[in-house]
């Protein structure tokens, strides 16, 4: 199963495209770009509480049979956080001196 390259940060709503370096996932597929992540949650999810790595690159070029972002498209669905900034920045001052391995 391929991730969703999910095509936008839910907090800042920036456009993230398949190929974005900018963009960062949690073990759920929560995606934000990294200016979020670094100055809004602190890297702590705000949906699990989990850390965030960079989301990988899918090959736009089909390297193997059926394996490249035309044959297996990102999502064109949109998401957006649940939480107010202010729900977000008490979750995230509660986890965020905690190693994402120890969370």
């Amino acid at each position: 199963m391929a991730l969703q390259l999910r095509p936008n940060c839910e907090c800042c709503d920036k456009d993230l495209p398949p190929n974005s370096p900018e963009a960062r996932i949690c073990t759920f597929e929560c995606t934000f770009c990294a200016d979020c992540v670094e100055r809004v949650l602190a890297n702590v999810c705000p949906n699990c509480g989990g850390g965030f790595a960079a989301r990988p690159i899918r090959p736009a070029t089909e390297w193997r049979p059926g394996l490249s972002v035309a044959q297996r498209p990102p999502s064109a669905t949109r998401v957006h956080m649940s939480y107010s900034a202010e729900e977000v920045a008490a979750f995230s001052g509660r986890l965020k001196h905690i190693p994402p391995e120890e969370r």
